[in-house]
């Protein structure tokens, strides 16, 4: 079965969503921004692998996953999940790996989270400084924000 692996920003709501509902809500009236290795990514990278073409959506969304934070102590949150593709639909504008959840994803095709060491101060820390959690760990991504 194809997947699509999205990566989502998430912060405190969504992850006491994913928590109490086992999964995030998405569809008509309730879209969710994710990011992802689309065409429009491929063709604004070419000569890129996979795996730099798949950092770079994840870096997106990293970035977006700052105006998530209710709070300024809070660290930036994304899940990286397997979608099936009739559930992503490309999303115009910028960034190019941008697009919208069309279909709930449920906890079970979340395969991990990726926070911030510690609280960051701003848009500029790198993609790469976010620590890998599983997604079993859940609780303790959740228990960073108080």
């Amino acid at each position: 079965m194809p997947v699509v692996r999205v990566y989502v920003p998430l912060g405190r709501t969504g992850l006491d969503e994913l928590a109490t509902t086992g999964s995030l809500a998405a569809g008509p009236g309730t879209p969710r921004t994710a990011y992802a290795v689309t065409s429009r990514l491929e063709k604004a990278a070419p000569g890129l692998d996979v795996e730099d073409l798949e950092y770079a959506a994840f870096s997106d969304a990293v970035e977006a996953a700052v105006r998530l934070r209710s709070a300024r102590s809070d660290r930036r949150v994304v899940a990286a999940a397997d979608a099936d593709p009739s559930w992503v639909s490309p999303s115009d504008g910028v960034p190019v790996s941008k697009v919208v959840l069309t279909a709930p994803v449920p906890l079970s095709r979340v395969a991990s989270f990726h926070v911030d060491d510690e609280v960051t101060g701003g848009v500029d820390e790198e993609a790469d400084e976010l620590l890998w959690y599983d997604v079993t760990e859940l609780d303790d991504v959740r228990s960073f924000f108080g």
